[in-house]
């Protein structure tokens, strides 16, 4: 990537999408945090989205199941 990309999310938080290492070509990082946002996975500085050509684990924490809840 020549010049580094940013973005605004809904939530108020600025991505950084940023050339990737080791295998990865793009590194997309919260660079910085919202006040406003109230969502746990967004960390100033964490990268959220980092494509690599091995398969790995999602880093992610997922949201915790709702055994109640019912589709349709």
């Amino acid at each position: 990537m020549s010049a580094p990309l940013t973005a605004r999310l809904a939530c108020g938080c600025r991505l950084a999408f940023k050339s990737g290492s080791a295998g990865s070509p793009v590194t997309v990082v919260v660079e910085r945090k919202a006040e406003t946002c109230t969502l746990a996975i967004h960390v100033g500085g964490m990268a959220i989205y980092d494509h690599r050509s091995a398969l790995r684990p999602s880093t992610r924490i997922n949201p915790p199941l709702q055994p109640d809840y019912e589709d349709g």
